[in-house]
């Protein structure tokens, strides 16, 4: 794989012969796991741009072809992941995995899906329905619930993608878009909306504390609505709320259950 390279031949597709067997190597070391889009170092997340090209990349490289999985017919440019007995990952029909996504040995996907660039960490459900998108990072012991769309985030390559950490539960039909981070074991109830924009409040203490774009860690969030002036008068806009905190636990299982039913949390 040649970083530079590939990265050269994004800003100058006349170069792209020259880095096709760099892109394809790209590609094959993301579904092997060996290489990942972003990467936690310390406290923050380090995006690896070229890999995001490499993706873009690929989608020029690739032609169209029919694919045939028993009686389901595709017509697509990027085949389905393969290996998964091997991998020890369990896939239910009809779940898709793309290739160049990765599953960490233990993960589940119900009849949901993974695209291309994803990460799926160990132990963890993609519930049914429930959608990674392009270059989500999603941790270890991790629940996605039913109908939950987490949204791929390719372009610009520099962007921070969609990243959910270790042991954070995420409840049915939520949308987390727009590079959006949620910390390890916090709890999204359902139909929380988190957008790059969407104001998060915690409202836990005498006075409201505002964030965007980060859910901290242990949160407990459900939805919620803030008065915003418009030429027509005030309406309730939709935001999200922090009603509390997970307790830190050695048992998780029993840690979550217990915050589920402490804040009526439904999911």
């Amino acid at each position: 794989m040649d970083a530079h390279l590939i990265s050269a031949a994004f800003s100058d597709r006349t170069l792209l012969p020259q880095a096709h067997e760099a892109v394809l190597e790209t590609l094959a070391a993301l579904d092997r796991g060996q290489i990942r889009v972003a990467e936690k170092v310390g406290d923050d997340w380090v995006v690896h741009t070229w890999i995001k090209q490499a993706i873009l990349l690929y989608f020029s490289l690739a032609r169209m072809e029919v694919l045939e999985v028993g009686p389901f017919e595709f017509h697509d440019k990027i085949p389905l992941k393969k290996g998964l007995a091997e991998a020890r990952v369990r896939v239910v029909p009809p779940g898709v995995a793309r290739y160049g996504s990765f599953l960490e040995p233990g993960a589940i996907l119900m009849p949901g899906y993974v695209n291309i660039g994803a990460r799926v960490g160990e132990g963890t459900m993609v519930d049914t329905w429930a959608t990674v998108g392009s270059c989500a990072q999603v941790g270890r012991h991790v629940h996605l619930s039913g109908g939950v769309g987490l949204g791929g985030v390719l372009e610009p390559a520099s962007a921070q993608p969609v990243i959910v950490e270790d042991g954070a539960f995420i409840g049915s039909r939520c949308i987390v878009v727009e590079g959006v981070r949620v910390e390890e074991e916090a709890v999204l109830g359902a139909n929380v909306v988190l957008t790059a924009s969407t104001t998060i409040v915690d409202v836990t203490g005498p006075e409201p504390v505002t964030w965007k774009g980060r859910v901290p860690a242990r949160s407990v969030v459900i939805p919620g609505t803030i008065p915003k002036r418009f030429p027509a008068g005030e309406f309730g806009v939709p935001c999200a709320l922090i009603i509390g905190q997970r307790k830190a636990s050695t048992d998780r299982k029993t840690s979550l259950n217990d915050v589920l039913r402490e804040f009526a949390v439904p999911v």
